[in-house]
């Protein structure tokens, strides 16, 4: 199982990712992430970081990394502009860029509204998703993120890696009965508990907010 951390975004300027990323790289981590929010959930009066602007400063840095944002969200921007931007991602770092997506929820709505977004129905975003993960899928890994039955149905037949939030092992192993599972969420109290029963229920990746220490998921990864 794959090992990756979530960038402190929330924040006024990159300093703190930029350094974040540094660890991560030098304790031989695979991946970094970034969340794809206009600001931090609940907080609008707190900044956030553009995903892909700080994903390209911190892949060009480090050529042992892969990142994407975590996840994407289709209507934030055109489906032609979401393509490109993974698209310039991928020409900075090649080979080395996830296409992470998502269609969005409730919790995330204000932000869209905030900006003037027009609303969208949930089969309308997944039809957006499901366009960006077929014009992505043959040059890049897909990951798209979970939520509505009808959503995971759309990884399941598109064969790319279902992304669950928070859940516990064994939702991870019942989902991995229909394809490739990653996992990402908080920092769980028994983390190496934790990464020890993922990695038995089949994740292929698990990808940790940015409160985890790196040193002790370094250890974990030298344990094999």
């Amino acid at each position: 199982m794959k090992i990756g951390v979530l960038l402190p975004t929330f924040r006024h300027g990159a300093d703190d990712a930029l350094a974040f990323a540094r660890e991560a790289a030098d304790a031989g981590l695979d991946g970094v992430f970034a969340y794809d929010h206009l600001w931090p959930m609940g907080s609008p009066q707190r900044p956030s970081l553009a995903p892909f602007a700080l994903l390209g400063a911190v892949l060009v840095r480090h050529e042992g990394l892969v990142g994407g944002p975590l996840v994407a969200r289709v209507g934030l921007v055109g489906t032609d502009h979401l393509v490109a931007q993974y698209r310039t991602l991928e020409a900075l770092a090649p080979g080395r860029v996830i296409a992470t997506l998502g269609t969005g929820d409730r919790l995330s709505a204000p932000e869209n509204e905030a900006y003037g977004l027009a609303p969208q129905s949930p089969d309308e975003r997944r039809a957006m998703l499901l366009n960006a993960a077929q014009d992505l899928a043959a040059s890049m890994p897909v990951w798209i993120g979970a939520g509505a039955p009808a959503t995971n149905q759309l990884a399941k037949d598109l064969a790319v890696a279902l992304n669950l939030w928070g859940v516990d092992a064994r939702r991870v192993r019942d989902a991995a009965c229909d394809g490739e599972v990653t996992w990402a969420g908080p920092v769980p109290d028994d983390l190496e508990g934790s990464l020890d029963e993922l990695r038995d229920a089949g994740a292929t990746w698990a990808v940790l907010t940015p409160d985890v220490s790196v040193d002790r998921l370094a250890i974990w990864r030298s344990r094999g």
